[in-house]
């Protein structure tokens, strides 16, 4: 089959790498110069030389917050060395040698941003591109396409009462690069994800005072910072009031608040809509349930990103071969309802449809029962569930921490 991928990051190439041992056609449609996605990093924000948005989040300074053996593919070790967590090079290193070892250069188009996405009456995918160097137009056809372009793309940004009263700078962590221009001020940051608490780290040392604004229980346990409830409203030039009605002066608010799922190359013809990071029709969380020969790669989050990937590569790969058949159109969408009627029961709002955290060795599971291919060993998960909590119990020193797989349920802690 004719497949194309869009999206040159760590999910497109492990997609490509399977699709290539299966002897499809294989073409990556990556829109910067350079494969790698969320790992490359750019000075740019905003716009790219050509007038392209840059979409990058990678920041200077970036140390993974998962150790290596957690984040590997399970075919491609990452190369034998003392330390779990890699930096932001390292781990764009160790795509580049994924794309060497497996031969994928070839299937590679750089500099393609992809502007359509729609279906043929024959089945078909007609996708068109730009190149941007010289803003030619491409218009393919493809049996197949898998959308791999990734969660960073469309920060979400709060609308705070009385924000147009602020005098300093707002940002998104989507914009930020380094802590140099915080130097000297008074930063508030919002939100204690992984990003909110590395860069807060980061502002720390530079800043006159840092103060981590949330509603995550686990970031409590982070005692060298100052931390404050929610935002309530803003006063003034500078006066920031929270929820329990506590009040401080700032020069600049950071949000790190998190990304929309964003695809703008797909038609309204295909069928896809996106409420509130709820992306439906999906079977599985991956298979487009009206046209299966479209499937997303890499949605779920709070996973073991790229064995994730490999994994829904396997199975969608399983399906395109004809070696495993999918469910009907009504009995994907009757398991499909039946799957998010319980994450509603649970208390998961839309925003968390995709969400696995402790429901993802379940979700593994299933997949790779299906398919008939090997999950996930649990070992990885609870590698990854340690370092969470490592991470809010000693921010400044976890990833310090190494650590050894001894079988697919052992770990140890080697330092």
């Amino acid at each position: 089959m004719r497949v194309a991928i869009i999206g040159g990051g760590a999910a497109g190439l492990s997609s490509a790498r399977h699709l290539k041992a299966d002897r499809h056609e294989c073409e990556i449609f990556e829109m910067t110069p350079q494969i790698g996605g969320t790992w490359v990093y750019t000075d740019d924000v905003g716009n790219d030389k050509y007038g392209f948005p840059v979409y990058s989040p990678m920041y200077q300074g970036l140390r993974t917050n998962l150790p290596k053996e957690v984040m590997e593919f399970p075919d491609y070790p990452i190369q034998e060395q003392e330390k779990s967590y890699l930096n932001q090079e390292e781990v764009l290193d160790y795509l580049n040698q994924y794309v060497q070892h497996f031969e994928l250069e070839p299937m590679i188009k750089t500099n393609h941003m992809v502007i359509d996405i729609r279906p043929l009456e024959n089945h078909l995918w007609q996708i068109t591109t730009i190149y941007k160097p010289n803003n030619s137009k491409i218009v393919r056809e493809f049996d197949s396409v898998i959308i791999c372009n990734g969660h960073y793309n469309e920060p979400i940004i709060p609308n705070i009462q009385g924000q147009e009263y602020f005098n300093g700078r707002i940002l998104h962590s989507h914009k930020y690069r380094c802590s140099k221009p915080f130097r000297g001020l008074r930063v508030l940051v919002i939100g204690a994800g992984a990003s909110g608490l590395d860069m807060c780290l980061q502002i720390s040392k530079v800043a006159k005072k840092v103060v981590l604004s949330h509603h995550v229980k686990e970031a409590e346990n982070v005692n060298f910072l100052e931390q404050k409830p929610d935002i309530y409203r803003i006063l003034d030039s500078t006066m920031v009031e929270f929820v329990d009605g506590s009040c401080c002066p700032f020069d600049c608010i950071l949000f790190c608040t998190g990304f929309k799922y964003d695809y703008p190359f797909l038609n309204q013809t295909c069928g896809v809509t996106v409420t509130n990071n709820h992306i439906e029709p999906l079977y599985k969380h991956m298979i487009h349930i009206e046209r299966p020969t479209m499937c997303f790669i890499g949605i779920p989050f709070n996973v073991c990103a790229f064995r994730m990937f490999d994994l829904q590569a396997r199975f969608f790969c399983k399906y395109l071969n004809g070696s495993m058949s999918l469910p009907s159109r009504e009995l994907m969408t009757k398991d499909t309802e039946k799957e998010m009627q319980a994450r509603w029961k649970k208390g998961y709002t839309r925003r968390q449809a995709h969400m696995m955290g402790a429901d993802q060795q379940k979700y593994y599971d299933d997949l790779a029962k299906m398919a008939n291919i090997k999950s996930i060993p649990p070992v990885i998960i609870k590698l990854r569930e340690f370092s969470n909590k490592s991470r809010y119990e000693d921010l400044n020193n976890f990833r310090e921490n190494n650590y050894k797989i001894i079988d697919d349920d052992t770990y140890v802690k080697v330092n």
